[in-house]
């Protein structure tokens, strides 16, 4: 047997075997493989979450809570994609001449802007004058319909539709292509009237519920969403009446960005139209939802609209999560800074 062993760094050979045969044996010997380094919760967790695909569904230009809401997704790349706005009730061209300009002077223009089928308004438009401001696009705003089919096939599933407006986009769409509807992974909406109704803040005996805007004005539309199977997460008044009162507003409009300085002047020509002194700002719930569900914690009921617009809680399996309250100042120590980061949250 030949050895081979190592003295005083010298390579000693008992053999007249020749050396280098041996020293390419022990070149190409093959090494142990060693385990890689486990794989921690910690790494995982580090990951950042991709950003939830939605589509903002707004009436933007009669109330003022639009506005913010749209606001809110912009100011939110890192927790929300923004894959198109589309609008719907009453004279939706204009809406979407409005929502236009404020991608525009945001500096958001590659999001698509399309426009629902128009509709006798039920209420005054308070932003028009901002609105018209915008150049007319030669050919209009493409149809929403369509638009929400093309986007729901090429990502099925996957998709949140905040919807803010009254649902006549929705049925419209449940009317065209229901299965295409049914492909939605959720519908966030602001609507409803659960227990508190219009300016009951929960600071007096309750007087009831409302039929409230957005499920009464299109009652059958309304009837075919909350039957329809799809996940649905409900904002709805008793949450909703959130004020952005005087000591607010100074702040959030001095930070001067351009979105804020949009909000600023949309504010003021809603003021001055509606001759009411302080926001409400419903729909900004509902996109806030989205972003941090912490801040309006849901309720799984079954809910049945009427005909006559009430969103009532009856018997059956629940088809709604419904956040019944929220914490006020909650709400404004989260949208506050959003709106004013001069940064992406």
């Amino acid at each position: 047997m030949r050895t081979v062993t190592f003295t005083e760094g010298r390579l000693v050979l008992f053999s007249k075997a020749p050396l280098i045969p041996l020293l390419l044996s022990l070149l190409f010997t093959p090494m142990p493989i060693f385990a890689q380094p486990a794989h921690h919760p910690a790494s995982s967790a580090a990951k950042a979450t991709a950003p939830q695909k939605i589509i903002l569904d707004t009436d933007i230009g009669d109330d003022i809570d639009d506005a913010y809401a749209l606001a809110l997704a912009l100011q939110s790349p890192k927790q929300v994609d923004l894959l198109g706005v589309t609008t719907a009730w009453g004279n939706t061209q204009l809406r979407a001449r409005l929502v236009q300009r404020f991608l525009d002077v945001t500096d958001h223009r590659g999001i698509p802007v399309t426009a629902g089928p128009t509709t006798k308004p039920t209420a005054v438009f308070s932003q028009a004058k901002w609105a018209e401001a915008q150049p007319l696009a030669v050919e209009g705003f493409p149809d929403a319909i369509s638009f929400l089919i093309r986007e729901i096939h090429r990502y099925p599933h996957q998709i949140t539709l905040v919807a803010i407006a009254p649902y006549s986009n929705i049925g419209a769409l449940i009317k065209r292509n229901p299965a295409a509807f049914r492909q939605l992974k959720r519908i966030v909406l602001m609507g409803g009237s659960i227990h508190r109704g219009y300016g009951d803040l929960g600071y007096q005996p309750s007087h009831g519920p409302d039929a409230e805007y957005n499920v009464a004005m299109d009652v059958p539309a309304s009837q075919a969403l909350f039957t329809s199977g799809v996940p649905i997460y409900m904002m709805p008044l008793d949450s909703t009446q959130l004020k952005l009162d005087e000591v607010m507003r100074p702040i959030l409009f001095g930070s001067g960005t351009p979105l804020t300085n949009a909000l600023a002047q949309l504010t003021s020509e809603w003021m001055a139209s509606s001759e009411q002194a302080t926001p409400t700002l419903y729909d900004a719930m509902a996109m806030a939802y989205v972003i941090r569900p912490s801040l309006c914690p849901t309720t799984p009921l079954h809910i049945t609209v009427n005909s006559k617009g009430y969103t009532l809680i009856t018997a059956g399996l629940p088809n709604a999560h419904v956040c019944l309250n929220s914490n006020s100042s909650n709400f404004f120590h989260f949208l506050l800074p959003h709106l004013m980061a001069t940064s992406p949250n």
